[in-house]
């Protein structure tokens, strides 16, 4: 259904028949051909919000509608009109939020509250939580329709919906709503490289995939084939209905490495220009952001026809930023002492180095995990690194352990707060896992409820063999279609008043509180971030303009002179790590005069630069 119609695209039916259901039964509307795949009513048909219908493909169905808003009773069910201007919006006075000086904070509705909930998610207790920590953008996983009443959100197969259990598309409206009155942007993950395996029945209607070109799902979207013009605009529909109808203020694309495109011009080139044209109609922002495999800066470099290009730099998608996973993998690495698979190039603390200055740590260079060269270099000299979103832990990198273990299970919150404050204070756009700032002792598992059992079933066959693929014991894997699974990964909102908890929750205030005192980073280039180490006593300092951070890796204390010496640039101290979270020590003649009296082990000190 197109907005407020009930036309359809269905060019691989001979015949279609409208299905409109109520409670005195159903009653079945021929539909004529009106050419290029379209299927129009062939009488008069009023449309309303609230009915439900679907279509008869060749006699066979009903089937929901492809671009269905609602899905009252599952992804099989009939799909149920719905009007986006019926909504009364609050937010007029809404100007968006910068995002060269933004904080991502990724949240799971399913398992953010108890509830589950977008209203539970926008309470205000919930929202004042994340101002308090700095967060400046919300980012929502995936919320459209999947099959079952819980899930990651990337086996969706309605795209246009909002899942049910979540409380459908008014509570998201309303969940925009309340992150706009809270002074928060709002950010949604959308899946574009593949469909979920239950419920998927796009291929009846047209060609939306091809077997043309593969990736890690099968079969790909059909980007540039025979019927892709159409498929192309159901994809860009997608997110303009995001970004206009429900005033989200940013996508999150995910694995766009997996879209195959060989068009002339590229489909996240197409999507880009369209955000960029809203943001210039309406004054408000849009952002676009990929998560990217590639390590190519061809996602944020200008397009042709975009106003920051010039003659040596219009060759990219001009998206507004990509996704660096090799930050997280040289944080993690170095905290955590784990080499196996994709960690084992970034066992050393100069693959952190490197990682903090040049933003990718493959950028051409030999990757023994994939056996090949891998990513692209890019320039210091011009690329402003809030363009790479990192993290020190999200949905993938804990989920997609066995066990779904976060690094707070191994870690104690002196490394905790090192991971935090390379991931707040370095150069790059931070993001956040739900749960993070506390040090959060639930983890988060990967979990299904597919009603076929024998899905059910091979889901959780798979996950195992999958582990077992990677040395991992198989008895230790959850159980997927398991409602525990599911229960254990709900955060405990209950540990925040716990004194374990509370010193990890400070440092991230108060490193939170810190980045708000940072210059734009529309300001700052890469060739404006220095980073000097030692490999073997396993210290880091990383300066940019206006601080200095110096990080002690390793087990025993750095002490005043050597600081001095490794971070002559260190002025008045911002934050110590060691003291936020063990209390102060004796004040020293250095910290008298405002200089670092050292740095304990395993700690983290932030000071002013001179």
């Amino acid at each position: 259904m197109t907005e407020n119609d009930y036309r359809v695209w269905a060019p691989r039916a001979t015949e279609v028949e409208l299905v409109l259901a109520d409670g005195n039964g159903r009653a079945e509307h021929p539909m004529t051909a009106d050419g290029d795949g379209w299927w129009s009513p062939a009488d008069e048909v009023e449309w309303m919000p609230g009915v439900d219908y679907g279509y008869l493909l060749d006699g066979e169905g009903p089937y929901p509608d492809p671009r269905s808003r609602r899905q009252p009773e599952g992804v099989h069910g009939l799909s149920r009109t719905d009007d986006p201007s019926g909504y009364e919006w609050h937010d007029g006075d809404w100007t968006g939020l910068p995002v060269d000086s933004a904080e991502i904070y990724e949240l799971h509705v399913g398992t953010f509250t108890p509830e589950g909930t977008l209203a539970a998610a926008a309470a205000p207790d919930k929202l004042e939580h994340l101002r308090s920590i700095g967060v400046t953008h919300v980012e929502l996983l995936p919320v459209n329709g999947f099959n079952g009443t819980h899930n990651w959100g990337y086996d969706g197969v309605a795209w246009f919906t909002v899942h049910e259990g979540y409380g459908g598309p008014d509570a998201y409206r309303r969940f925009v709503d309340a992150c706009h009155a809270a002074g928060l942007a709002v950010i949604q993950d959308v899946v574009y490289n593949h469909l979920g395996p239950s419920g998927n029945y796009l291929p009846l209607f047209g060609p939306y995939l091809s077997d043309a070109h593969k990736n890690t799902w099968g079969v790909s979207v059909n980007l540039d084939q025979e019927g892709s013009a159409e498929v192309r605009r159901f994809i860009l529909d997608n997110a303009q209905m995001w970004l206009r109808d429900y005033h989200v203020d940013g996508l999150r694309l995910d694995a766009v490495h997996a879209l195959v495109d060989d068009s002339p011009t590229h489909l996240l080139a197409e999507l880009a220009a369209e955000a960029d044209a809203l943001s210039a109609s309406t004054g408000v922002k849009r952002l676009v952001v990929a998560e990217s495999d590639l390590n190519d800066p061809v996602m944020f470099l200008p397009r042709e026809d975009d106003p920051r290009a010039t003659d040596a730099q219009g060759t990219g998608y001009g998206l507004d930023g990509q996704w660096s996973d090799d930050f997280h993998h040289a944080v993690h690495v170095n905290l955590t002492g784990e080499t196996a698979g994709y960690y084992a190039d970034f066992d050393s603390v100069g693959a952190l180095a490197k990682v903090l200055t040049r933003g990718f740590f493959h950028d051409g260079t030999y990757s023994s995990f994939r056996e090949k060269e891998h990513g692209v270099q890019l320039d210091r000299a011009t690329t402003a690194p809030w363009r790479l979103v990192v993290a020190s832990q999200n949905h993938d990198q804990i989920g997609n352990r066995a066990i779904g273990d976060r690094i707070t299970a191994t870690l104690e919150p002196d490394r905790l707060a090192i991971a935090a404050a390379l991931t707040l204070l370095g150069p790059f756009t931070p993001m956040l896992f739900m749960g993070e700032e506390w040090g959060a002792s639930t983890p988060w598992q990967f979990f299904t409820s597919h009603p076929e059992p024998e899905l059910g079933e091979a889901t959780a066959k798979g996950r195992i063999e999958e582990f077992s693929k990677h040395g991992w014991d198989p008895a230790i894997v959850p159980d997927p279609q398991d409602p525990a699974t599911f229960e254990n990964s709900k955060l405990d909102w209950s540990e925040l008043g716990s004194p374990s908890h509370a010193g990890v929750l400070e440092v991230y205030r108060r490193l939170a509180a810190i980045r708000r005192t940072l210059p734009a980073g529309s300001s700052l280039t890469l060739a404006d971030v220095n980073v000097e180490f030692d490999e073997d006593e396993r210290w880091l300092v990383l300066s940019r303009p206006s601080i200095v951070v110096i990080v002690n890796l390793g087990d025993a204390r750095l002490d005043a002179g050597t600081v001095a010496q490794v971070a002559p640039l260190a002025g008045d101290v911002l934050f110590d790590s060691h003291a936020v979270l063990h209390g102060p020590s004796a004040t020293t003649p250095d910290e008298a005069a405002g200089r670092p009296a050292g740095v304990a082990a395993r700690s983290v000190v932030v000071a002013r630069q001179k």
